[in-house]
């Protein structure tokens, strides 16, 4: 078991071979071994899959179709150019804006709507696209933990410890988990300014803006969608469905193109999910990452720096290619646990965030780290770039750590 999930995320990670047939051919080893033995069941295989994910990527993947031949993004793209001028600054804004949407609302919804004025200022800036696709996703993952509805982790957290929306910005009389995140954001921006955007000093010469035909429907669509994903919650309808209404309604928008629709749809990175979804639930099924979990609690830390030290960055590295939710869902409990150990229930929160901060923002460091990332690089890759794991690290290393490095330190200076 252990080997196949080793062989599946290696393979998947190094790219040498295409990520769908990899996720797929898995999932059929761990089933035809699992299945026959009870360990697995049908019903549990579909449970594994994360259908609210699936709904929001095809929903909005449909309307951002739609939307790129609606003649906004080419206006957008002008807007942002002409406030701007450099390219580099106008890349930052890009990111900027991208992360503000991602504190609140699905990271892939995020994406999947920022990709295309980002394909627009890149064709127009006659810059590679690679840069462009792969900084929105990594800014997309740095706020998973801004708002106690940016990412599922940040829902598991507020159930564990019992914390309220506010909770995220003031607890305990401290600065939260909320504004940690947020100021670790800047800085992880800041990295990628000043180690990529810094140096693309193209001026931008916006040139007396032509009239453009414009479809504001696909923009329409599009905010309904984004809205009802933020109020979520409140209206008790899941993502999923939400999406997959975006997505019905941009199908019927766009049904006289539906044939390019079709063809423009990344069909790679939808079924290489579905299948590491199950990987995963396979694999957590037979103990694997649960005898993990045990083995961490097991250790006995006797040193609270040291112990949030091994949280923190081991779930840096863990999380590079392990999916977040059920890494949180074992490793929350650990966290927990670690400070009963130590006598101090109270430390509890620093390592539950420490592990969370770890886990959310360190899926940005490879390719297949979170979800955001997989689309975006699918979404390259069926535009013939070539995705390579060393050419991935240039953009991903830097920010990532530095942001992580910088929320670590505050949680140990304001909660240890």
């Amino acid at each position: 078991m252990l080997l196949v999930f080793v062989a599946c995320y290696g393979l998947a990670i190094s790219r040498k071979v295409k990520i769908v047939y990899v996720s797929l051919a898995s999932a059929a080893i761990l089933l035809l071994i699992l299945l026959p033995a009870n360990v697995m069941t049908p019903e549990r295989v579909l449970n594994s899959i994360r259908w609210d994910v699936l709904g929001i990527y095809w929903g909005f993947m449909m309307v951002s179709i739609i939307f790129s031949e609606s003649g906004v993004p080419d206006h957008l793209a002008r807007h942002v150019l002409a406030h701007t001028k450099n390219e580099g600054r106008a890349l930052l804004a890009l990111c900027a804006i991208t992360a503000f949407l991602s504190s609140f609302l699905e990271n892939v919804g995020v994406v999947l709507i920022m990709a295309p004025i980002a394909m627009e200022i890149a064709r127009r800036t006659k810059s590679p696209l690679f840069l462009y696709l792969i900084s929105i996703a990594i800014s997309s993952n740095m706020v998973t933990t801004v708002s106690m509805i940016a990412d599922p982790p940040a829902i598991i957290l507020a159930s564990e410890a019992g914390m309220y929306f506010m909770d995220f910005y003031w607890f305990q009389g401290r600065l939260g988990l909320g504004v940690i995140s947020a100021i670790a954001a800047v800085i992880g921006l800041v990295a990628l300014y000043l180690c990529h955007f810094r140096k693309m000093k193209t001026k931008v010469n916006i040139e007396e803006e032509e009239k453009i035909e414009m479809n504001y429907l696909p923009t329409v669509v599009f905010i309904f969608g984004i809205v009802a994903l933020a109020l979520n919650s409140y209206l008790r309808v899941g993502p999923g469905v939400i999406g997959l209404i975006v997505g019905v309604i941009s199908t019927i928008l766009g049904f006289k193109n539906m044939s390019k629709m079709i063809k423009e749809f990344d069909w790679n990175s939808f079924f290489f999910i579905i299948g590491i979804f199950i990987v995963i639930g396979a694999v957590d099924e037979v103990g694997i990452l649960g005898d993990f979990a045990q083995g961490i609690s097991a250790l006995g830390f006797n040193i609270p720096t040291l112990t949030l030290i091994i949280l923190v960055w081991l779930s840096v590295a863990l999380s590079s290619f392990i999916d977040n939710v059920p890494y949180s869902v074992l490793m929350l409990p650990v966290a927990k646990n670690a400070a009963l150990a130590l006598g101090s229930g109270g430390l509890a929160y620093p390592f539950m965030y420490g592990t969370l901060i770890g886990t959310g923002i360190g899926g940005n460091i490879t390719p297949v780290g979170a979800t955001a990332n997989v689309f975006a690089c699918g979404l390259l890759e069926k535009r013939g770039y070539s995705v390579k794991l060393k050419e991935y690290l240039k953009i991903s290393l830097a920010p990532t750590i530095a942001a992580v490095l910088v929320a670590h330190l505050l949680l140990q200076l304001l909660w240890m």
